[in-house]
């Protein structure tokens, strides 16, 4: 039997295939607590839907950090009341790594706020802060404070946006991989909204003002809300980012014609936008 296992930033997603050796899912258990399995195209579907400090143990689900590596690890198992039980036992371990260096949200402990470890060459590690942000204007000097509200009128006008490090020095930059747009909180929902594609801009409405050239990124795009979805509804802005060392790679991100630059998974931030209507 094979166990799928999925490790998103924020979420662990682990299927196995339906009824082993005649369980139903409603008699295997997430950490041998939750019952929370679906039957799903032939599997039996868990999920771990949280993966920040207050539910670091959610269902049983444990959680070690070996620097730079964060390790989560959780099973599911039979655990079946009767008298006596005929079936074979299942014990399906799994684990999901995720390397601190680059995972901007470290599995996702904070939406808009995250910690990183970055290797300074021979002198060893330190932490630095990032923050996905909206801004005042086009000049990035001021941030608007949580919660983010878009007016209806107000579609179509310019959203300032950036990603920001605290506590790095000159050599490392901050660079956006991709950023979307979602009308749900998980970065993976199908229906999705790109803005920035591989650092560049996916249309002419969008300026990305700076990437990976200082310890920011920047970008506008205008306010949109999705169709069919109530007017009272919020936009989920996702930016999936990297700390980039400008004395090993060549970080800026030139749109015509790109450096060459190592290709680095990032994390991914979340910030949220609320469209309202007077």
């Amino acid at each position: 039997d094979v166990i799928l296992v999925y490790c998103y930033p924020k979420t662990i997603i682990t299927r196995i295939p339906e009824c082993p050796y005649g369980w139903e899912v409603n008699q295997l258990a997430l950490g041998g607590i939750c019952y929370n399995g679906i039957h799903d195209s032939g599997y039996y579907q868990f999920t771990i839907p949280d993966l920040s400090p207050k539910n670091k143990s959610y269902c049983g689900t444990q959680s070690e950090f070996k620097n730079p590596i964060y390790h989560f690890y959780n099973s599911i198992v039979s655990n079946d009341s009767s008298v006596i039980v005929k079936n074979q036992p299942v014990n399906y371990s799994f684990t999901c790594s995720y390397n601190a260096n680059y995972l901007v949200n470290q599995a996702a402990f904070d939406q808009r706020v995250a910690t990183v470890h970055v290797k300074n060459g021979s002198s060893g590690s330190f932490e630095s802060q990032l923050s996905l942000n909206f801004y005042s204007n086009a000049k990035f000097s001021s941030i608007k404070e949580a919660p983010f509200v878009v007016e209806t009128s107000e579609i179509g006008s310019d959203i300032f946006a950036g990603v920001e490090a605290k506590g790095l020095s000159d050599r490392f930059k901050v660079v956006l991989n991709n950023c979307w747009a979602t009308p749900s909180s998980e970065y993976f929902y199908q229906i999705h909204w790109p803005l920035i594609t591989k650092g560049c801009a996916t249309d002419y409405s969008i300026l990305v003002h700076e990437n990976g050239k200082t310890n920011r990124a920047t970008f506008q795009f205008n306010a949109f809300r999705f169709r069919n979805i109530p007017k009272l509804s919020k936009v989920w802005l996702h930016c999936e980012t990297h700390i980039c060392d400008s004395e090993k790679f060549s970080c800026p991100v030139i749109c015509d014609k790109r450096g060459q630059r190592a290709e680095q998974t990032g994390g991914v931030l979340v910030a949220e936008i609320t469209v309202r209507s007077k």
